[in-house]
C-alpha cells in the first residue's frame, strides 16, 4: 500500500520518491496543498475502488496515517 501511494503523491507534488516516508506530513514536509490532497484522494477513490470519509480524511495528516486508513477501509 506505501508504495503505491507514493505513486499517487508523486503525481500531485515535485517531490523525490526516496524523500516519502511513513512520517512525512503531507502539507509541511510534501508540499501539498488542500486542493492537491482532496484531488489525491479523489484519485485514490478511483484507483482502490474506495469511499474516503472526508472527515476521517480531514485527519490524516502523514504518510502511515493515510496507508493505515486505507488499509482499515480496503479490507
Amino acid at each position: 500500500m506505501f508504495e503505491q501511494l507514493v505513486e499517487i503523491i508523486t503525481e500531485y507534488v515535485e517531490v523525490d520518491k526516496k524523500d516519502i516516508s511513513l512520517e512525512s506530513r503531507f502539507m509541511e514536509d510534501l508540499g501539498f496543498t488542500s486542493f492537491d490532497f482532496m484531488n489525491m484522494l479523489g484519485e485514490i477513490e478511483d484507483r482502490f475502488d474506495v469511499e474516503i470519509d472526508q472527515e476521517e480524511a480531514a485527519d490524516i495528516r502523514t504518510v502511515q496515517e493515510a496507508v493505515e486508513y486505507l488499509e482499515s477501509i480496503s479490507e
